[in-house]
């Protein structure tokens, strides 16, 4: 005869995963990457598909500057649960790697998960304002001015948003200044 109050094995999976996870969140928080990703990585195999599991390593790897391992992880995760936007914005993330030195295809496609995220939802963290420093970053102020708007629209208290609104504008306004100056010749 079992007791029933003793938990099965799905209950005591699931506990010993969520303790993994927190594990995983205290060792992200204390700047150890490496024992974070361990940590969540056995919480994965334990629950592999837990969509918080998932955003939390896929995140782990990408703080970690695992740049490739974390893509191809969340490229799996969002066809697992295609409708998670934190999910895709983390891919968005793993896509771009450090902006100063992202091709303009991985640009592209990290434009079109965040873009995928806004989607699913509108006021998604960062997105809009991610979007925004890429156009920055390839001087395309008119473009980087728009997302920086949508960003402050989605976050009102978005100090770096606005901030960099400020810097879209003023860039945009030297750069018209500069082409509707005549040129100086000699004769």
């Amino acid at each position: 005869m079992t007791n029933s109050h003793t938990p099965n094995d799905s209950d005591n999976t699931r506990q010993n995963a969520y303790r993994l996870l927190q594990e995983g969140v205290r060792l992200l928080n204390a700047g150890r990457y490496g024992e974070a990703i361990e940590a969540l990585e056995e919480a994965h195999t334990l629950l592999p598909d837990d969509p918080d599991i998932m955003i939390t390593l896929g995140g782990a790897m990408i703080m970690a500057g695992k740049w490739n391992k974390a893509e191809g992880f969340l490229e799996k995760a969002v066809e697992k649960h295609p409708d998670n936007a934190r999910l895709w914005l983390n891919l968005a993330a793993a896509i771009l790697g450090r902006l100063e030195i992202s091709p303009r295809w991985r640009q592209d496609k990290a434009i079109a998960a965040y873009q995928r995220a806004i989607e699913l939802d509108p006021v998604a963290p960062s997105a809009h304002y991610n979007v925004g420093l890429i156009h920055a970053e390839r001087k395309d102020w008119e473009k980087a001015i728009q997302w920086f708007e949508a960003a402050v629209r989605a976050n009102p208290r978005d100090k770096d948003a606005r901030l960099w609104l400020k810097r879209a504008r003023q860039a945009y306004e030297e750069e018209r200044a500069k082409s509707a100056s005549p040129e100086e010749t000699d004769s």
